[in-house]
């Protein structure tokens, strides 16, 4: 049994069609052809499937709470995943909001991505999820810091070392359903007759101490909403 980091899984699909894979987090199986349904995938592959294009989007709905008045929203996005540009520009569109876009290959970019957002005066900045990028999370929040912009990101590593506020699944709580799966299969369960699963736990993470280095006041409404408060 093999239980990978999605940017494995297309190696994967190629290499074995018999050995089960329980696959902790992906955007859309389904698409991808990893299963042929979530009820039945059918195949080798099962674990849960991600609502990732549609927490983007709530992401930017939740920046844009915080700060009303922003002219222009300034999105970093890797290169890699063009269709979280494409669904976020067709949100803003609907909401007549203005955003500035910010494709990044890997994370050296960010600093100078992030001087752009300044440079254009954009109001907030959206950090969408990146392989390249996620595990060096100072390296973008730093940079983010020193121009003073408001930044939601997608994870919670991200709030932890001084970024503003996260919404995103619980990675403990998705590993600990990938632990499960991998429990039934040992037991016996087929693959291909386990659903796939969506996370039932998202969290919104907020950094009342860099609210306050930005000298800015945190609405109510996200503060009774937030499933974390870290305030110093």
């Amino acid at each position: 049994m093999i239980v990978p980091a999605a940017a494995a899984l297309p190696a994967l699909k190629r290499a074995t069609s018999t050995i089960p894979v329980v696959v902790p987090g992906v955007a859309d199986p389904v698409g991808a052809g990893y299963a042929g349904s979530l009820a039945r995938p059918g195949g080798n592959f099962t674990g849960l499937s991600l609502p990732f294009l549609e927490l983007v989007v709530r992401r930017l709905d939740l920046l844009k709470e915080l700060v009303p008045f922003a002219a222009t929203i300034a999105v970093m996005w890797d290169q890699a995943v063009p269709q979280v540009w494409d669904v976020l520009e067709t949100a803003a569109r609907e909401r007549r909001w203005k955003l500035l876009s910010l494709p990044i290959r890997d994370v050296g970019q960010a600093q100078e991505a992030v001087r752009a957002a300044a440079k254009a005066r954009a109001g907030g900045l959206l950090v969408t999820a990146g392989a390249a990028f996620d595990p060096q999370p100072r390296r973008i929040v730093e940079p983010v810091a020193k121009y003073r912009l408001p930044a939601m990101y997608h994870q919670r590593s991200y709030v932890q070392v001084g970024g503003l506020l996260s919404y995103g699944p619980d990675l403990v709580a998705i590993w600990r359903a990938a632990a499960a799966f991998v429990d039934r299969i040992l037991k016996g369960a087929k693959p291909g007759d386990l659903s796939f699963e969506q996370p039932t736990k998202i969290d919104l993470v907020i950094n009342l101490k860099t609210a306050q280095a930005l000298e800015l006041t945190i609405p109510g409404s996200l503060l009774r909403r937030a499933d974390q408060v870290i305030e110093r």
